[in-house]
């Protein structure tokens, strides 16, 4: 017998530790989650994580492909049932299910159908991780952290939309391919929305601490004969582009929600552009959530950076602040 062997081999001292203490759970087994979960493990943020979903073959299929590999990372616990009780104790809950985003239809359109989905997630997350970070995914990700705040009655430091992190990177790593350099070594901000509406901070960009205004202070407008205002609209297009070639992303947004996690359970206080409440910040008086960059750690949000952005930009960013107000009013909670 197992246990006959086990016995045979170890000499029992104590009972073992049940829990890491840096578990994480993911919601939704589809691409982004596994990419979530996959980036998670391999990067060794956590060495816990609990699946769940509602398609339970899936579930299982996906929870035995990474326990199959788990010789090959640092020591990991890879758990999932459609039963929310798998995921307590979790130190942060990363929600990523939801309808899918379709092709030429924008994140927006997504928004009472996803607001229905976590109805039915939030609650039971809270339920049985009451001390937990949320980290919401799904689109359209501002709006919906904002409805899972409101669901969940956690306070707003705790509660997080992965935001402009991806539309960041992704606006670096389009500076580095024009400049020839590292995308590391490349500075500049998207924030606001993490959709259409979102605010390139053109008056930041930088390599170096040499801000590039001040070499072309033409840039990141109509009139700049570089074009370099092209890259926002690459940015904003890049994922419609992604999902039209393959189906959907997630490669990028898994590692970036890896680097969350990371600055989280690490209390890094690294600063990332995320979704966090607003109202009060750069004059913002609407109830919302939008993308700034924010000093993250085991309390969540810490600090919000107050960026000296030019008129301009913050009259995007009330722009953008609208757009997400608008659509929040005719919200059924």
């Amino acid at each position: 017998m197992t246990g006959d062997t086990k016995m045979a081999l170890l000499s029992h001292v104590a009972d073992p530790v049940t829990s890491s203490g840096n578990k994480v759970t993911v919601v939704g087994v589809g691409q982004v989650g596994m990419a979530c979960a996959f980036s998670i493990l391999t990067q060794n943020v956590s060495s816990e994580i609990a699946l769940v979903d509602c398609m339970a073959d899936k579930l299982q299929g996906e929870m035995m492909d990474l326990q199959h590999g788990s010789a090959f990372v640092k020591m990991s616990k890879v758990s999932a049932s459609t039963d929310y009780a798998i995921t307590a104790g979790s130190k942060l809950c990363i929600v990523t299910a939801g309808a899918r985003q379709r092709e030429g239809e924008t994140r927006l359109d997504l928004v009472q159908r996803n607001t229905d989905i976590f109805k039915g997630i939030i609650p039971q997350l809270v339920k049985y991780s009451p001390n937990c970070i949320l980290l919401i995914v799904s689109n359209p990700v501002d709006i919906l952290t904002y409805v899972a705040w409101k669901l969940s009655g956690l306070p707003k430091n705790r509660v997080i939309g992965s935001g402009t992190n991806l539309d960041s990177s992704r606006f670096r790593f389009l500076m580095s391919q024009r400049l020839h350099i590292a995308t590391s070594s490349c500075h500049g901000w998207i924030i606001g929305e993490h959709g259409d509406s979102s605010v390139p901070v053109w008056s930041g960009v930088n390599v170096a601490g040499v801000r590039l205004r001040e070499l072309n202070p033409l840039i990141g407008t109509e009139e700049d004969p570089e074009k370099w205002h092209e890259l926002h609209h690459q940015v904003v297009q890049s994922a419609y582009e992604v999902i039209r070639m393959k189906g959907y992303t997630s490669w990028a947004i898994g590692l970036s929600v890896s680097a969350l996690a990371n600055a989280i359970l690490k209390n890094t206080g690294n600063v990332h552009a995320v979704s966090t409440h607003v109202t009060g910040v750069h004059n913002i008086d609407s109830d919302v959530f939008l993308s700034l960059p924010c000093v993250l750690g085991e309390n969540g949000i810490t600090e919000v950076v107050k960026q000296q952005l030019t008129e301009g930009e913050l009259e995007k960013l009330h722009k953008s602040a609208s757009v997400m107000h608008t659509v929040q009013e005719n919200l059924t909670m």
